[in-house]
């Protein structure tokens, strides 16, 4: 499984991103994906998780009512729908695949996020 990132960039506070992740292979329904982050001097992150059949969300509560995260299995894509962004929220995203519910086994590369005061 291959995951390409993008959406990332430079945004002030108050603003809106919507990131992408694109998978590679055919069973890429069947997987558990996930957004992580990860800020500068800080571990990686839990931020939103989506099951396979898109009908069950998890979120950080740091970003509950301010993201989104949505997939579309027909383009073997996930999305991360960021609103109200705020400067704790910058940080390198990465989007990532748990197939078999054991954990999340592929990453993709990742993406920077930058929230301006």
């Amino acid at each position: 499984v291959q995951l390409q990132a993008s959406g990332g960039g430079l945004v002030q506070a108050g603003g809106s991103l919507r990131l992408s992740c694109a998978a590679s292979g055919r069973t890429f329904s069947t997987y558990t994906m996930g957004w992580f982050r990860q800020a500068p001097g800080k571990e990686r992150e839990f931020v939103a998780a989506i099951k396979r059949s898109g009908g069950t969300t998890y979120y950080a509560d740091s970003v509950k009512g301010r993201f989104t995260i949505s997939r579309d299995n027909a383009k073997n894509t996930v999305y991360l729908q960021m609103n109200s962004l705020k400067p704790e929220d910058t940080a390198v995203y990465y989007c990532a695949a748990d197939p078999d519910r054991t954990g999340y086994d592929y990453w993709g590369q990742g993406t920077q996020v930058t929230v301006s005061s």
